[in-house]
């Protein structure tokens, strides 16, 4: 060794750095390096906004699907619970034969709730609601049996168990006649388990495509600093180094586009409010849309600062190490 370096390398020697500044030093750089790249962000405003509402609405569309759908569920579950059984009772069958029949139906495990309502009281609703009072005045009878209601538990008020608890209230003696008006809630399950399927396959493909568009965009990052990279190398800058700026573009471009996407999530749930507010009044149930919280912030947040990681990684990764000094 030299004279000349002779001090240096014992300076470098006597000179030891405690763990305490070697953190500090870590998160100093990594800061530095994260202003960084959201100045180079903010020295071109066009292609930087482009690319975040890429990103931004490629998010909210599958996120508002995902709160429809989810809301669409929470008020199916409202319905299922409120799914009754009518029992059409014999004709022959006596009112303390039918008070019995209560008795029993209501120390069943699976029934919640049981209902009688009498022929003659049954027939005067029936005038009500159907507007055929004055024809059903000239019958020499009435026409309509006893009827009891049963209201399953929350155990048993799917479609299937409810199906069971059918047959099963079909073998009593006084009923002759058991009915289940729950087809329309199997094609409403079917239908929104078709509508789950296609958020998470459109979300899939939109994000794919993010991934991809922010890709590019990195790589054209990485090409306009190609001999900035080449001086850094020489100097010795590693791969990490020179790479973790790229990750921080990626990093700010997922984080802003998920608070574009937050925000366009909410004006469209606004501007959708009237429509389904007259979707509410024809099933006589109020729908308020919920779900548009901190959770979906945060879920949003993490989905989209991922998918702006995940493609500048994949960029960086391949591009960065082709760049080498010769």
């Amino acid at each position: 060794m030299s004279i000349l370096f002779k001090g240096r390398a014992q300076g470098a020697h006597d000179s030891v750095v405690s763990l305490p500044q070697k953190i500090q030093m870590f998160f100093v750089a990594h800061l530095r390096q994260a202003l960084s790249s959201l100045g180079e962000i903010w020295r071109t405003p066009v292609a930087s906004l482009m690319t975040i509402g890429v990103l931004g609405l490629s998010i909210t569309l599958p996120g508002t699907l995902y709160i429809l759908v989810k809301n669409a569920e929470q008020v199916s579950a409202g319905w299922q619970q409120a799914s009754e059984i009518s029992l059409f009772l014999h004709k022959r069958t006596s009112d303390a034969e039918a008070q019995q029949l209560m008795k029993r139906l209501s120390l069943w495990s699976e029934i919640d709730e049981v209902t009688y309502i009498p022929a003659a009281e049954a027939l005067e609703e029936f005038k009500m609601l159907s507007g055929f009072g004055d024809a059903i005045a000239y019958l020499d009878e009435n026409p309509i049996p006893d009827v009891i209601l049963v209201a399953p538990t929350s155990k048993h008020a799917g479609p299937t168990a409810a199906r069971l608890l059918l047959d099963k209230l079909r073998k009593e003696r006084e009923v002759e006649i058991g009915k289940l008006d729950i087809e329309w809630l199997e094609r409403l399950h079917a239908f929104l388990s078709l509508a789950k399927e296609l958020v998470t396959i459109i979300a899939l493909l939109l994000f794919l495509s993010v991934i991809l568009i922010i890709g590019n965009t990195i790589r054209l990052n990485i090409l306009s600093k190609r001999d900035e990279i080449l001086v850094m190398k020489l100097v010795g800058a590693t791969d990490s180094f020179i790479q973790r700026p790229f990750l921080y573009t990626g990093v700010w471009y997922g984080l802003l586009g998920a608070l574009i996407a937050w925000i366009t999530v909410a004006i469209l749930l606004f501007w959708m409010e009237s429509s389904i507010q007259d979707i509410s009044a024809l099933y006589q149930k109020n729908i308020n849309i919920t779900g548009l919280d901190g959770h979906a912030l945060l879920v949003m947040l993490g989905c989209s600062v991922a998918l702006g990681l995940a493609g500048s990684a994949i960029s960086v990764q391949r591009h960065v190490k082709e760049i080498e000094p010769k």
